[in-house]
């Protein structure tokens, strides 16, 4: 019998804590517990919950295990991994030779966050030519709103905020989405005496243990953060001496931060005018703030104006230049990773059609704004996501995935919702099965994560699929003939990295110094400043209405008499996106959907606790049970998930009321901006 073993890894899942984990190994095919590394500063020694329970994910009973083919009659039946790999290479081709190539859809997102399994798709379509994809369905928002003002996904280290007097977790959950965030800010309370604040739309786990919860009502941070700015400017809480140097504007904002009064701001965003004011003061007063930016602000129509309002704050009082102090969102481009052999970026022909990932069921259903002159989609490759769930306007995505020319092939772990509506489905290895490698967007190492335990049964790594696609299909690049280590040590060899046998640890530190890292010879614009003023036109297409300087941005979806709620689709402490909604565990913790509801909305609704309710608007309509709740406004509901849609009663999930609209400048989904009515079942 073998004896139990610790081994490495790094957690492959969509969070920016990406953790340094320590995997029990109790034989070749068996894991045991699965723990923080204590080694690895920013993970600490600490893991969320769900992945600690590893081994009930990938030792799960209803993991696939064989290349499945559906049957004429429904069901599907097991077939060769040659026959399926031949069927998906022969159904490419038909559509190529029948529409042209860009009939073909490979799509895929954050499932893992592996740079060889997760990127390596997009080799295949470039070397085939098949339609690209626009990734927005997470970042595009967030992403054009940080660049806006910084310049560079990098900020303040997010080690300092043990070093910061005050911390605000702006838009983030991070109790739920990133523990280890929770880990710093402990330290910071304990040895400091930090004051912790939260800003979101509802008391959610974070807003319990602050000091204090600023709940704002849902796309109106822009509005808070000038109303802020407004007082800090009128109550001499500005370094002009560092917006003179640093800045680009800064005499333009405070003149047109005048109007942004804290009573301009309350009407927007349903706080006190006395609660704007003194957060305000108590930030201006607070040398070592340190403001953690999250992602959950971003997910509205004008999540990226929002993002830029926030970032501007740490600009108009100077706190960049301390330690604990300025702000932080992502150091994604301290890496600078050179993937084209993975990707096969040398052979990306521009005049190939990109398809919004986003609005998913505006390109299976034919939408002209979407498709442009090009044919309609008939065959796709998905991995590592599972649209049918999170993808927004969920009726109009169904409907896509209904259409009887449309082939799919799904590359899966488990029998998602997605995989259950393809016609061949092909059982894929977990993290723990493959190699890869990681860099986490949370915190500066780069990582790796080797394989630990043998493939289940049949299943087969990302980069196994997409090589034997290619050589059925005639595809040639250099990456194609690579094993995944090879890719992992070309990639960061090209990337300026040694390569991993040259590593101390499982994990490379790239943190940059303090004056990088701080912006102290200047900020990553070609002028070298901070912008308050934007140059949208450089970060999106759609930028013609974007605001000149920071601002409450009126594009959200407001409430009106026939919908007169906001709703929040904030994930779940137990889930992560529609991931571990398949542990037993996780599903008992969560219990089931329910829709948190304001006690003066529910009492003039006549609508009780566990009472079933109806939510809608005119995208369609969603059941779940109600949760009377006073930690959110009264004219604002929250339904956390993201729950299967065969968990609701109907059967239909909550991305049926979620708008695919894009976002200015760039694109987005506005999970977080819907507004809906509420009815008794």
């Amino acid at each position: 019998m073998d004896m139990p073993q610790t081994v490495f890894s790094t957690c492959p899942h969509d969070c920016p804590s990406q953790c340094a984990l320590e995997i029990e190994r109790l034989d070749g095919q068996t894991i045991g517990r699965v723990r923080g590394a204590k080694t690895q500063r920013y993970t600490d020694g600490v893991v969320c919950a769900k992945v600690a329970r590893y081994a009930e994910r990938v030792h799960h009973p209803d993991r696939l295990k064989t290349p499945l083919l559906k049957q004429a009659g429904g069901g599907f039946a097991p077939i060769g991994w040659d026959d399926a790999l031949d069927l998906v290479a022969e159904t490419f081709t038909q559509a190529t030779q029948a529409l042209g190539s860009e009939a073909v859809w490979p799509y895929y997102y954050a499932g893992t966050m592996g740079k060889v399994q997760r990127d390596g798709i997009n080799r295949l379509r470039h070397v085939m030519r098949y339609s690209g994809m626009k990734k927005t369905i997470c970042t595009g928002t967030v992403h054009p709103g940080w660049k806006a003002g910084v310049g560079a996904f990098m900020g303040g280290s997010p080690y300092e905020m043990a070093d910061a007097d005050m911390v605000i977790l702006w838009g983030t959950n991070a109790v739920a989405t990133q523990v280890n965030v929770m880990n710093h800010v402990a330290r910071a309370r304990k040895e400091r005496g930090a004051k912790l604040i939260v800003i979101d739309p509802y008391r959610n786990g974070s807003a319990e243990v602050a000091d204090q919860h600023i709940c704002l009502r849902p796309g109106t941070d822009g509005a808070l953060a000038a109303a802020m700015m407004h007082v800090l400017f009128a109550e001499g809480y500005v370094n002009r001496d560092y917006m003179a140097r640093y800045t680009d504007v800064p005499d333009q904002l405070e003149e047109h931060l005048k109007t942004r009064t804290p009573e301009w701001a309350s009407r927007i965003t349903g706080l006190p005018v006395e609660e704007i004011v003194a957060f305000a003061r108590a930030y201006g007063a607070t040398e070592r703030a340190f403001i953690r930016v999250g992602f959950g602000f971003s997910r509205s129509r004008n999540g990226s104006a929002n993002v830029h309002a926030v970032s501007c704050l740490p600009s108009v009082t100077g706190k960049w230049l301390v330690k604990g102090g300025g702000a932080f969102f992502s150091n994604s481009d301290i890496y600078h990773f050179e993937q084209t052999v993975v990707e096969g970026l040398d052979a990306i022909d521009p005049s190939i059609r990109v398809l919004d990932m986003s609005r998913i069921g505006a390109v299976l259903t034919g939408d002209k704004h979407d498709m442009g002159d090009g044919p309609p989609v008939t065959a796709m490759l998905i991995q590592n996501t599972n649209p049918m769930v999170v993808a927004p306007e969920h009726n109009l995505v169904r409907q896509g995935f209904a259409r009887a020319d449309l082939f799919v092939c799904v590359h899966e772990q488990f029998m998602t919702e997605t995989a259950e509506a393809a016609d061949l489905v092909l059982p894929a290895t977990t993290f723990l099965e493959h190699d890869d490698l990681y860099s986490g967007g949370g915190h500066s190492y780069i990582q790796l994560g080797l394989q630990a335990i043998e493939p289940l049964a049949e299943a087969r790594s990302n980069h196994a699929v997409i090589c034997g696609l290619a050589k059925r299909l005639g595809a040639e690049h250099p990456g194609f003939t690579m094993s995944a280590q090879e890719l992992i040590d070309t990639t960061l060899r090209d990337s300026g990295w040694p390569e991993s046998a040259d590593w101390d640890d499982n994990w490379l530190d790239c943190v940059p110094d303090f004056d990088t890292a701080h912006f102290v010879s200047g900020f990553p614009h070609a002028d070298g400043k901070f912008h308050f003023a934007p140059r949208w036109e450089d970060l999106g297409p759609d930028a013609a209405d974007m605001p000149p300087l920071p601002d409450h941005q009126e594009v959200i979806e407001e409430i009106d008499a026939t919908h007169p709620l906001r709703m929040v689709t904030a994930p779940a402490r137990s889930y992560l996106n529609s991931s571990f909604t398949e542990t037993p565990t996780s599903v008992k913790r969560e219990g089931r959907p329910k829709v948190m509801i304001h006690p003066d909305t529910a009492a003039g609704l006549g609508v009780a606790n566990d009472d079933l309710v109806v939510l809608g608007n005119k995208r369609g309509q969603v059941k779940v049970h109600a949760h009377i709740f006073d930690g959110l406004q009264p004219d604002v509901v929250v339904v956390e998930g993201i729950w299967p849609n065969k968990a609701f009663v109907d059967g239909i999930g909550i991305n049926a009321l979620t708008g695919a609209d894009s976002p200015p400048p760039n694109g987005g989904a506005a999970f977080h901006d819907t507004a809906i009515w509420l009815k008794t079942a």
